[in-house]
């Protein structure tokens, strides 16, 4: 695990979404899987930018949470593609969360996502060359 500061979010913001009382447990805590929903959204939007096309997750790395989210608190998503292979792509994507009518940012969690691009018959396709 790379050394580096839990100050600022790495990449590029894709998603920003509120969280509410449906989306917490009786303490207000927001549930992982939410959170882990919003990152796989978040994903497929810059993974369809990039590939141009259909993507679908093909496997989440490692993720633990380090603060909780809490209702009311602004989910930012953050992501940076790291690896670009033939038909995949890894992307670095940091969950922060925005409390509460504060400019406070915390990050909650973050995970390596691969995402694999596909073609009109749900066959893996190569990822175009970069603009």
């Amino acid at each position: 695990m790379m050394n580096r500061s839990d100050v600022n979010p790495v990449g590029e913001l894709t998603l920003r979404t509120l969280a509410m009382p449906a989306d917490a447990n009786a303490a207000g805590d927001i549930f992982g899987g939410w959170v882990m929903a919003q990152m796989d959204l978040a994903c497929g939007i810059r993974a369809a930018e990039r590939a141009k096309g259909r993507v679908v997750t093909a496997a989440v790395k490692e993720m633990s949470f380090a603060k909780p989210m809490k209702v009311g608190d602004t989910l930012c998503i953050y992501i940076d593609i790291t690896k670009v292979g033939r038909t995949s792509m890894t992307l670095r994507v940091e969950a922060w969360a925005q409390r509460y009518l504060s400019d406070l940012m915390e990050r909650v969690t973050h995970a390596d996502f691969v995402m694999v691009a596909l073609d009109g018959d749900g066959k893996p396709k190569a990822v175009p060359a970069e603009a």
